[in-house]
């Protein structure tokens, strides 16, 4: 049974995201593997880029910081390789925009993360229609590229798409960027269900989830609870942001 597989095991799982390089590279290595060893079932681990479209400010913030420390495609992924030489066995899933990874070239990319440990791939801005050449690459060594969905994706764009699925589906529960929200869409159950008419691959529900009681709510009905920017923004505005990770982590893992 491989790393995604295993992790759905016990369900809901929680999936903290955080960007290498935040505050600076090695403080946010220490805080993914504080992350991992306190309650996250998998981790988002972030690539930076100059133009985050799906991000909302928090998010944003936390990767320009990133970038002006310098941090790169290749900090990633050697992020990656260090955790788990340091013995992380969660799974660790890269989320990054298209044109850094292009520029690395997709094959040395996929290659280089999952040979460090990468068990999947999240690429917002890149539509499914034109991941052909990702997809077949990613193929070769058996790792997916993880499909997102929305409340505005239409019946037969989502029965196309979770068909084809591999390893688990982001499933957005609001439109716009990332951020917190106060509330919990009423719909997102109905939303949960149509998608599983369509596919037994495991649904989680990312964006707006801010608070412990949050991500139980959504556990209820979701087979995983994505945070990001509650646990950016928790972990960044810390003096001691190892430690704000382990207590987040463990915040969210009693929690569902």
């Amino acid at each position: 049974m491989n790393r995604l597989a295993s992790a759905f095991r016990h369900r809901p799982i929680f999936m903290p995201y955080f960007p290498v390089g935040y505050p600076e590279i090695p403080t946010s290595i220490d805080i993914l593997e504080s992350l991992a060893r306190n309650g996250a079932d998998l981790i988002e681990v972030g690539l930076s880029f100059s133009d985050p479209l799906a991000d909302g400010p928090v998010i944003q913030h936390a990767t320009q910081i990133a970038l002006q420390n310098g941090v790169s495609t290749r900090d990633g992924i050697s992020t990656i390789a260090e955790l788990r030489r340091r013995g992380i066995e969660i799974p660790l899933i890269l989320m990054g925009y298209y044109n850094p990874i292009l520029a690395y070239g997709l094959e040395r990319f996929v290659q280089d993360a999952v040979q460090a440990g990468t068990d999947g791939f999240i690429i917002p801005d890149l539509p499914p229609e034109e991941a052909d050449e990702l997809e077949q690459i990613l193929q070769k060594y058996e790792t997916p590229l993880i499909t997102m969905l929305a409340p505005t994706t239409s019946e037969d764009r989502m029965e196309r798409l979770a068909h084809r699925a591999r390893g688990f589906i982001y499933l957005v529960s609001v439109t716009g960027v990332t951020g917190a929200r106060s509330d919990i869409p009423a719909e997102l159950g109905e939303l949960i269900a149509r998608v599983r008419r369509h596919t037994a691959v495991p649904v989680c529900v990312g964006f707006g989830i801010s608070t412990p009681a949050q991500a139980a709510a959504v556990g209820q009905v979701a087979d995983g609870v994505i945070v990001g920017s509650a646990c950016v923004r928790e972990i960044g505005e810390s003096e001691i942001p190892v430690q704000a990770a382990a207590e987040f982590a463990r915040k969210y893992r009693f929690a569902r």
